[in-house]
C-alpha cells in the first residue's frame, strides 16, 4: 500500500475515513451531510468505542460517496494504529483504489501510527498465488492521510521503518521451506538491508566447525542444507556506547530430527525461524531510521532433518563455550542453536546485554496461548524495560521465573547438562539452559515467542498468517532505552 500525506483534503475523495473519539460526533463532514451521517450512526449504535466502525453511503453524484467512521476510544496513538488496521481490513478487497483519511487536528504520532496500522494490516503474501480471484485481489492501493501536524513526515519515517521491518519478518516466516533455508535466508536478508549501512558477517560450516560450534552443527548435520550464522551490526551510537546483541533462533524447517514430530501440522514448522526473522526485521528497522544506538543482530540458521547422519538422542556435543550437552531429545534443538550463537557474539563483540528471541517451546503456548510471549531475564531492570516496550508497541509479554531448582532439572549424569528436563516447566528449563551460556556480568533476556509469530486469525494490524511479532518490541526497546 502506498502512503502519502496531504495538508488539505482532496475534493474528489470517493471514500473518506474519519476517526471518532468515544462520545464525540464526527468532524470534517460537509454541512449537508452532517445530519445524515449522525442519524445513520445513531441507527448503527456507533459511539466511537475503540475497535468499532461504521459506514455511511452518501447520495452524492460527485465527491465523497462513502464515509467510514473508525472508533478510537480515548484517542491515544495506539488506538489510531488499531483504527488504521481496521480501515485496511474493511476495505482491502472491497474499496476504492484510493482512500482519504482526514486526521486534521490529530497529533503527528497518532497520524503516523494510523498510517502504519493501515500499511501493516494490508500486507499479504501473494508470491505463490498464480490465480487471484476478483474477491481475493486487493483493491485498496493508496491511503492519503490528511494531517495539519507540522512533524508528521518525521513521525512517519520511524513508523515506516518499523513497517518495512515487519514486512521482512513476515515474508521470511511465510516463505515455504524449499525456498527458505539457511543460505537463502542470508541472501534474502542481505539483499533487503543492502545500502542501509549495516556491517554484515556470514559464517559457513567450516568456519563454525573451527570455532567449535558443536551444538549448532549437531542440529544441522542431518540436513543437506548447510548451516549459517548471519550477523548484522549497526553502529549508530557513540563509539564508547555499550553494544546490545539481539540473537534469533533460525530453524528454517524443524522436523524434530530423529525425535520426529507428528505429521499433522508439521508444515507449520517453516516458521520455526521466527526469532531470527524478528531480529532481521528489527535490524532493518533500526538501520532504516538511523537509530542512535549500537546494536548487533545475530541469527543462527539451520535446518533440522532426520537422515542417516542426523544427530541421535543420547549423543553428547561440545558447545563453543566448551560445555558439553547430552542430547536427550533432538526436537529440543533451538536452545542448541542459540547457545553457540550467544557464545560467539560474546567472544567476538562483547555486548553489555543480550536479548534472544526464539519459537522455543510448545510449553509456552500451553502457558500463554497466542496472546503473549514469555520473558525470562537475569536482570530486573532489563526485564521491566522490555515489558514496557511490549506494552507500548503491542507485542505483549509476560515474565516467568528462573531459579536454582529449575536449573538442577537439566543436570546430566554423563555431561555438563541435558538439553531437556522433565515435562513440567518446559519453558523454564529451556531458559535455564540458555542462561548457562551467558557470561558473568552480561545482562540477558530470553523471549519465548512460540505462540506469537503465526496466527490462525486476523489481528488488529495483521491478517491470518505471519505476524512479524518481535520487530515492534525490539524497536521500541531500543528507542526508549538506548537512544535517550
Amino acid at each position: 500500500m502506498k502512503i502519502t500525506f496531504a495538508a488539505t483534503r482532496p475534493t474528489d475523495a470517493a471514500v473518506l475515513a474519519l476517526a471518532v473519539r468515544k462520545g464525540a460526533e464526527p468532524a470534517g463532514l460537509a454541512a449537508e451531510h452532517q445530519a445524515l451521517v449522525t442519524g445513520a450512526l445513531s441507527g448503527q449504535r456507533f459511539e466511537g468505542e475503540l475497535g468499532t466502525s461504521a459506514e455511511v453511503f452518501l447520495p452524492a453524484a460527485q465527491g465523497t460517496q462513502r464515509v467510514v467512521l473508525l472508533g478510537v476510544g480515548s484517542g491515544d496513538d495506539a488506538a489510531y494504529e488499531r483504527a488504521g488496521g481496521a480501515l485496511a481490513a474493511k476495505l482491502l478487497t472491497a474499496g476504492a483504489p484510493t482512500v482519504v483519511a482526514d486526521l486534521s487536528g490529530v497529533d503527528a504520532a497518532s497520524a503516523a501510527r494510523f498510517a502504519a496500522g493501515a500499511s501493516q494490516r494490508s500486507w499479504r503474501f501473494d508470491e505463490y498465488r498464480t490465480r487471484l480471484t476478483a474477491k481475493q485481489k486487493p483493491t485498496f492501493e493508496e491511503l492519503v492521510v490528511v494531517s495539519d501536524a507540522n512533524d508528521v513526515e518525521a513521525a512517519w519515517h520511524g513508523r515506516d521503518a518499523v513497517t518495512r521491518g515487519l514486512g521482512l519478518a513476515r515474508t521470511l516466516a511465510a516463505l515455504p521451506p524449499n525456498i527458505l533455508y539457511p543460505e537463502s535466508f542470508v541472501e534474502r536478508v542481505t539483499a533487503a538491508v543492502d545500502g542501509l549501512g549495516l556491517d554484515v558477517t556470514v559464517l559457513d560450516e567450516p568456519q563454525m566447525r573451527e570455532l567449535g560450534m558443536g551444538a549448532l552443527l549437531g542440529v544441522s548435520q542431518g540436513s543437506r542444507r548447510e548451516a549459517r550464522i548471519l550477523a548484522l551490526k549497526w553502529n549508530g551510537g557513540a563509539a564508547d556506547a555499550p553494544l546490545t546483541a539481539l540473537v534469533g533462533k533460525g530453524v528454517t524447517f524443524d522436523t524434530g530430527g530423529i525425535s520426529i514430530k507428528p505429521a499433522a501440522g508439521m508444515e507449520d514448522m517453516k516458521w520455526d525461524m521466527g526469532g531470527a526473522g524478528a531480529v532481521a526485521g528489527a535490524m532493518l528497522s533500526l538501520a532504516a531510521r538511523k537509530a542512535k544506538a549500537n546494536i548487533i543482530g545475530v541469527m543462527g540458521l539451520v535446518e533440522n532433518m532426520p537422515d542417516g547422519n542426523a544427530q541421535r538422542p543420547g549423543d553428547v556435543v561440545t558447545t563453543m563455550s566448551g560445555q558439553t550437552v547430552e542430547v536427550i531429545n533432538t526436537d529440543a534443538e533451538g536452545r542448541l542453536v542459540l547457545c553457540d550463537a550467544i557464545t560467539w557474539v560474546q567472544r567476538e563483540h562483547k555486548p553489555a546485554q543480550i536479548i534472544d528471541l526464539a519459537t522455543l517451546t510448545g510449553a509456552m503456548i500451553v502457558s500463554l496461548g497466542n496472546e503473549m510471549g514469555g520473558l525470562f531475564a537475569n536482570d530486573d531492570a532489563l526485564a521491566e524495560q522490555i515489558l514496557a516496550a511490549g506494552r507500548a508497541s503491542g507485542d505483549l509479554l509476560w515474565r516467568f521465573p528462573l531459579a536454582d531448582g529449575y536449573d538442577k532439572l537439566i543436570d546430566s549424569a554423563i555431561a555438563d547438562m541435558k538439553n531437556v528436563g522433565p515435562r513440567g516447566g518446559g519453558s523454564i528449563t529451556a531458559a535455564q539452559f540458555i542462561k548457562r551460556f551467558v557470561d558473568e556480568g552480561v545482562k540477558w533476556a530470553h523471549l519465548d515467542i512460540a505462540g506469537m509469530v503465526w496466527s490462525e486469525k486476523d489481528g488488529a494490524t495483521w491478517g491470518k498468517g505471519a505476524t512479524g511479532y518481535g520487530v515492534r518490541v525490539l524497536d521500541r526497546f531500543v528507542a526508549d532505552n538506548l537512544e535517550g
